[in-house]
């Protein structure tokens, strides 16, 4: 019997590791390991570099020597990043200027806070400017009290540049005040460089435009969601070919977390839950021979175990390199051959800590619903557990709908 088992102050020591990327070379994997620190009340961040085909990590200092640079135009005439602006009049001495000490706040409306944040009146916008010292910056939502990146959780995955580097597209809900804080009704905007136009690329749609990409061969692909108002609605995968929306995955029953294009534009691998775990799928991009007629539209599962996939980081050759975790560990980066179907751990990160421990076992069991359905619940058993033995149970019921309790580890705080 292993007597070390996980505890609270155990748990907060474990790295969080978080992949950046396929380096220049497509050789490396670059990523970065946040570790708190209890007794200075911060975390600690180093960035490695890993073989892809695996290795020891290497400790480096600068990412930007060996990760291709997004903020840069395909061009590189230009370079964009986002930033907080102030927007909005807020606090007292926004009204009342003398009143400097004031640290009231004045609100007529929605939507005043976000949990544990109040609205200060500053929006994330987007800025470009030309790719040479001294030159103006460009805001692309002046005066907007709107965000992009989206508030709270989107980050630079929420703009980006056209291939021939002549627009910007960005994900954005233009709604203010209660009609926003009631709806989920975010549309992909493309800005023009040259006519500082906006175009809104999903205005049709009424539920949620997000994760904007171009595939290899240029067409626009993103994550839809149908009805407005409604944060658990199916997320499906969408292309813009030739004036045509294509939906990948309208006769899919399930629904989309997280995409990749293959480096030939051929198919587009992404992450879904199912049965309780998150999986690799993926979907062929049909070759359309006729306005009218598409080839057959396929989606596939690819792997298949109690774990989640998580992140889709990049290829090289016949393997996808990914972040997985599941109940008993913290996430680390795999690789999958796609031909082999044969998984390899690639960074250890935590692995010392954990083959120190005992750890729990897990069960899967189906529960009959009052609706005659089958229902999966985890059964989590305490490590070195004995059955001739009665122990305190814990019922977790997972909140949403948004998401399914599926193997993720919470290293922040529970086991869920």
């Amino acid at each position: 019997m292993v007597e070390n088992v996980m505890t609270p102050e155990l748990l907060w020591k474990l790295g969080r590791i978080t992949p950046l990327g396929i380096s220049k070379d497509e050789k490396n994997v670059v990523y970065k390991v946040t570790t708190p620190s209890i007794k200075e009340n911060k975390f600690d961040t180093t960035f490695y570099t890993l073989p892809i085909n695996g290795g020891n990590p290497s400790e480096i200092k600068d990412t930007a020597a060996v990760l291709k640079d997004k903020t840069i135009s395909p061009d590189g005439s230009f370079i964009f990043y986002n930033e907080e602006v102030k927007v909005e009049k807020v606090h007292g001495k926004d009204f009342y200027p003398e009143l400097e000490k004031s640290d009231v706040q004045i609100y007529d409306g929605l939507n005043y806070r976000h949990w544990d944040t109040w609205n200060e009146g500053k929006y994330n916008h987007v800025f470009y400017k030309e790719n040479k010292e001294g030159a103006v910056a460009i805001d692309i939502l002046k005066g907007e009290n709107f965000d992009s990146p989206q508030k709270p959780f989107g980050g630079n995955e929420d703009y980006i540049w056209s291939p021939d580097s002549k627009c910007i597209l960005y994900v954005c809900k233009k709604k203010a005040g209660t009609e926003y804080a009631l709806s989920t009704n975010t549309n992909i905007f493309e800005y023009n460089l040259e006519t500082g136009k906006t175009i809104n690329r999903t205005e049709e749609n009424l539920g949620c435009d997000s994760a904007p990409q171009f595939s290899p061969t240029g067409n626009l692909t993103w994550l839809q969601m149908k009805r407005d108002g409604y944060e658990a609605d199916k997320n499906d995968l969408i292309v813009s070919f030739k004036g045509l929306k294509m939906n990948l995955t309208a006769n899919w029953d399930g629904t989309v977390n997280n995409f990749m294009w293959s480096g030939d534009g051929k198919k587009i691998f992404f992450v879904a839950p199912v049965d309780g775990t998150k999986q690799l799928f993926e979907v062929n991009f049909p070759r359309l021979t006729d306005p009218e007629v598409a080839e057959a539209i396929n989606v596939h599962q690819i792997t298949t175990g109690e774990f989640d996939v998580n992140d889709l980081v990049g290829f090289s050759g016949d393997t996808i390199i990914v972040t997985r975790t599941d109940i008993n560990h913290a996430a680390e980066i795999f690789s999958y051959n796609l031909k082999k179907n044969i998984w390899k751990q690639l960074s250890n990160v935590n692995t010392a800590t954990y083959t120190s421990l005992a750890l729990s076992k897990i069960e899967r069991r189906y529960v009959t619903t009052t609706d005659g359905k089958k229902m999966l619940v985890w059964v989590i058993l305490p490590p070195n557990f004995d059955a001739s033995k009665k122990y305190p149970t814990l019922l977790y019921c997972q909140g949403g709908p948004q998401s399914p309790l599926t193997q993720f580890i919470h290293i922040d705080g529970i086991y869920s």
